[in-house]
């Protein structure tokens, strides 16, 4: 399959500017101060089903045919892809068929019912997933939409970043979270073409380092055995993810959970805004390096904020 190109993000962003929420960019002196940067956070906290998950989700959606729409669109996914089809799928009028693992976070089965899914439950390996999806999508006859690693899936993601440098067009870096690698190589393409010179930061959790093993390594390295507390960045990259990461993006620094619980508690507190860990991993990251991007003009993209606020890491 052909790479996504910066052509098909512009087409992307318009087959769903209709139905996104454009996400605003915001500052905090406190946080400025305390990493020596001047950040701006893209918070895609905002937009619907609360992540950016909602845009490539959407995008793979309206970009279908009406004959294959009408036959639905399924996925696996732990929770924020899941409810982002599920959302795209009901503006569409179509049904969407979710696998989730048993121990996905309650908010996100919730949400999940909530936009219209229909949910098999399945145990919370990546074989459990892929092969009770591949049962569902054959009884369903439905239209697989991958969570990362789909050229459609990864344009819509990369709308996001453009939507930053239109917003915030001096940016020396851009640091996002990777999980299955969707936003960070979605923002890269955007990233890479608007601005040659922009240095490109993936941020990830230490006990989920794949992404940063693949990177370092030139070959793709699945997640063994992940464990951290941000939830969504549990999975591994993909084929097409990681070939466009390598070509564009400078570096992925990891981070340990304490620092993610740190950042996720100083945005709370500072910006009097919810983020869920897997966003606040891209702050961790600046906290932990502060020497990297002093002076620096850096632009965040905050992934998520869906959290269950019975189980916060902090007191």
């Amino acid at each position: 399959m052909h790479l996504p190109a910066f052509s098909d993000i512009e087409d992307a962003y318009v087959r769903i500017a209709p139905y996104i929420h454009t996400t605003p960019v915001l500052t905090n002196s406190a946080i400025n101060k305390i990493t020596g940067a001047e950040i701006f956070f893209k918070c895609e906290n905002f937009q619907k089903v609360g992540a950016f998950k909602f845009r490539g989700a959407c995008n793979a959606v309206f970009s279908l045919s009406d004959a294959n729409a009408s036959k639905g669109v399924g996925t696996h996914s732990s929770g924020n892809h899941a409810a982002a089809l599920a959302l795209a799928a009901k503006l569409r009028g179509i049904h969407a068929y979710i696998v989730m693992p048993g121990n996905s976070p309650q908010i996100k089965k919730n949400a999940v019912g909530s936009y219209g899914g229909i949910i098999t439950f399945c145990e919370p390996t990546l074989a459990a997933r892929e092969t009770t999806l591949k049962k569902v999508l054959f009884e369903s006859g439905a239209i697989m939409v991958h969570p990362y690693n789909q050229k459609e899936v990864i344009a819509g993601q990369g709308t996001c970043a453009l939507e930053l440098m239109q917003q915030q067009n001096n940016l020396d870096c851009i640091v996002t979270p990777v999980g299955g690698g969707g936003l960070l190589s979605g923002s890269s393409i955007t990233a890479r073409y608007l601005n040659p010179n922009i240095e490109i930061i993936g941020a990830e959790p230490q006990g989920a380092d794949d992404a940063y093993q693949s990177f370092k390594s030139k070959k793709l390295i699945p997640s063994q055995n992940p464990n951290t507390i941000a939830d969504g960045l549990l999975t591994s990259l993909g084929s097409l993810t990681f070939e466009i990461i390598s070509k564009n993006v400078d570096t992925i620094i990891t981070t340990p959970d304490s620092s993610t619980i740190n950042a996720m508690r100083l945005i709370w507190e500072r910006m009097k805004i919810i983020v869920e860990p897997s966003s606040a991993v891209a702050l961790a990251i600046i906290l932990d390096n502060k020497a990297n991007f002093k002076n620096k003009k850096v632009g965040v993209i905050l992934s998520g904020g869906n959290v269950d606020l019975n189980s916060l890491p902090f007191g």
